[in-house]
């Protein structure tokens, strides 16, 4: 049975894309932890990001990477947490959080509330510096 991210892939669940390429695809969280929270998958449905081969493994750390830049310039945080996880969907995943200098401390689990147009907005704010 296809996770809830291989179903976000395909479009049969709405999310706020901030990216996608032929192999990878990322979105913002809906249960942030902080503002920009995004999440970064392969579209080739692996649970455990260590049995991911090594070139989409390595695909995901460079993505991620790009991605992080993006919310960098888009959001000016001090700072982007990186984690693994891979507890809540079997879907390999990483998160990318902004670290802001007047935010408080963040934990997984614990969210952040945001409303639908705050989230369209920040989007679409990093999606316009993927390519840059």
């Amino acid at each position: 049975m296809a996770s809830i991210f291989s179903k976000i892939i395909v479009g049969e669940i709405p999310c706020y894309k901030v990216a996608e390429n032929s192999e990878f695809f990322a979105f913002l969280d809906i249960r942030p932890v902080s503002k920009g929270h995004t999440l970064v998958i392969p579209k080739k449905e692996v649970d455990y990001v260590f049995d991911l081969n090594e070139h989409t493994y390595s695909g995901l750390m460079a993505y991620s990477r790009k991605v992080a830049k993006a919310i960098d310039q888009a959001l000016k945080p001090i700072r982007i947490a990186m984690t693994v996880e891979g507890l809540e969907v079997p879907h390999a995943h990483i998160h990318l959080i902004p670290i802001y200098s007047d935010g408080g401390p963040f934990r997984l689990g614990y969210s952040i509330k945001l409303k639908k147009e705050e989230l369209q907005t920040i989007s679409e704010q990093i999606a316009k510096h993927i390519d840059q």
